[in-house]
C-alpha cells in the first residue's frame, strides 16, 4: 500500500470524492440528495467526466469532513487509506450501537429480576 494513497500521483479528485463518500457511509444517491445535485451529476464527478463548482466543493468537503484541499490534490486533512480500512469504522459503530441494545436489555432484565426478588422476599403473590 502507498504511503501516499490519496496523492496527486495515485487518484484523482473523483476517486478521492469517490472513497471520501464511501467513508462518510453515503451512497451516491445520498449524498447527491444531500448537496442538492442530480445522481447523474455526481456520478460524472466521481468518474473525472465533470468537476463541481466551487460551491459545491466547498459542500463536499464540509459534508464529508476533509479539507477542501485534500479533495483537490490530496494533500491536507482527509483520508490516510482506502476507503475499505475506514469502512471498517462503519462496522465497528453498527457493533458499538448493537452491544448498547444488548446492555439496555440486560439492564432491564436486572431491573426486573430485583423487582421479582423484592416481591419474593416480602412474601407478596406473583
Amino acid at each position: 500500500m502507498s504511503d501516499d494513497w490519496y496523492g496527486d500521483s495515485s487518484a484523482t479528485f473523483g476517486d478521492r470524492l469517490a472513497g471520501a463518500r464511501e467513508a462518510a457511509g453515503l451512497s451516491q444517491e445520498d449524498l447527491a440528495r444531500k448537496i442538492g445535485v442530480r445522481l447523474e451529476t455526481l456520478q460524472a464527478w466521481e468518474d473525472d467526466v465533470a468537476e463541481p463548482r466551487a460551491n459545491r466543493l466547498q459542500m463536499l468537503s464540509g459534508m464529508l469532513n476533509v479539507t477542501l484541499m485534500w479533495l483537490l490534490t490530496g494533500e491536507g486533512e482527509g483520508l490516510d487509506g482506502p476507503p475499505e480500512t475506514v469502512a471498517d469504522a462503519g462496522a465497528e459503530r453498527a457493533l458499538v450501537r448493537e452491544i448498547r441494545e444488548v446492555r439496555a436489555g440486560l439492564e432491564e432484565l436486572d431491573a426486573r429480576l430485583g423487582r421479582l426478588e423484592k416481591r419474593l422476599l416480602s412474601g407478596e403473590e406473583a
